[in-house]
């Protein structure tokens, strides 16, 4: 008895794999002894494996019983060191699910997937980006790279936590930034000297766009004299944070009920948005697609950042346009069929 307490001891020790290994090769030579000492009990090898695990299992349907002294020596066996070892590879399973969890908590798993949104520096803005994203496309798969130690949204089974430095190879590595969608950068909230913040996110997004060119990155930058730095980054989108959120207020102060209309475009949870259509074969000039569209309760506003198209209804439409309306979601799901 002392031996196998020993024994067992010992096991607690084994790594994952070591306990799995024994544990199956403790239950297959259990059979096989069970078979050799009864088989006219058991019949065939399958049945005494099958009445090994449900005696480890403390199952014991009785379909199944040792008949023998020696059978029954055996079943003695199972109870005392069998069922231990089962419960240590049970235990073992769940510590190593609840490990999986905490590793994914602390940002120490690497993302597997493609066509996700990574998010750079956790903060309220990136909070609200999340919520905006998920209201848009639920299934979506999201990765936050931030440099805390704990995983922002863990309740969230789609949103991804990768902790570390987000200018570092390896950390974006992890977040399969090269197989991502697209990638958008807050300014780090933690800086308060603008300029610095700016600087560690024009690191970030130099190292993006060295891995990843063909991602799209957005970023935030909070002084607009760095905007001609982050172009030559090669930056696609950018957004001025403190400059916006300055002539919104005017706007709203200067021409009443202004802020409503950018609200509204600003969020897809109500009412119109802005999409991109893509040319159709019939259209030949922005006329043409202006008026189409207008007749089937969409608005053509743009060509990429061109918004005087509508000045323009002559004017052919060139081979690289990308055209964006003003619709509500049932109208732009009906023009793309």
């Amino acid at each position: 008895m002392y031996f196998f307490v020993r024994l067992l001891l010992k096991t607690m020790r084994f790594k994952n794999m070591s306990v799995l290994t024994t544990v199956l090769a403790f239950i297959v030579v259990s059979a096989s002894i069970a078979y050799g000492l009864e088989p006219k009990t058991f019949h065939t090898w399958f049945n005494a494996l099958y009445w090994v695990m449900t005696t480890m299992s403390t199952v014991g349907y009785g379909d199944f019983f040792a008949k023998t002294v020696a059978g029954k020596l055996l079943t003695l066996f199972l109870y005392i060191f069998g069922i231990g070892l089962l419960s240590l590879l049970i235990g073992k399973v769940i510590d190593g699910v609840a490990g999986i969890q905490r590793q994914r908590e602390a940002g120490r798993l690497s993302f597997q997937g493609e066509d996700h949104i990574i998010i750079v520096n956790w903060s309220r803005k990136a909070f609200y980006a999340v919520e905006e994203i998920l209201s848009y496309r639920p299934e979506a798969e999201i990765v936050i790279i931030d440099e805390s130690d704990r995983h922002p949204l863990h309740h969230r089974g789609n949103v991804h936590f990768i902790s570390g430095d987000p200018a570092a190879d390896d950390v974006l590595e992890q977040a399969e930034i090269s197989k991502a969608r697209s990638a958008i950068v807050f300014a780090d909230s933690r800086i308060d000297e603008a300029a610095l913040a700016d600087g560690k996110s024009l690191l970030i997004v130099s190292s993006i766009e060295r891995i990843a060119p063909n991602v799209h990155t957005t970023v935030e930058i909070v002084q607009e004299k760095n905007v001609q730095n982050f172009r030559y980054a090669n930056v696609n989108e950018f957004v001025l944070s403190h400059d916006a959120i300055s002539r919104l207020a005017v706007r709203a102060a200067l021409q009443e009920g202004n802020s409503e209309i950018f609200n509204q475009l600003l969020s897809r949870r109500h009412g119109d948005d802005i999409y991109e259509i893509a040319v159709q074969p019939g259209w030949r000039t922005y006329g043409d697609a202006f008026r189409e569209l207008l007749e089937r309760g969409a608005t053509l506003i743009s060509d990429r950042g061109d918004l005087g198209i509508n000045r323009k209804l002559s004017v052919p439409i060139p081979s690289d346009a990308r055209l964006y309306i003003i619709a509500d979601e049932a109208t732009y799901r009906q023009l793309i069929g």
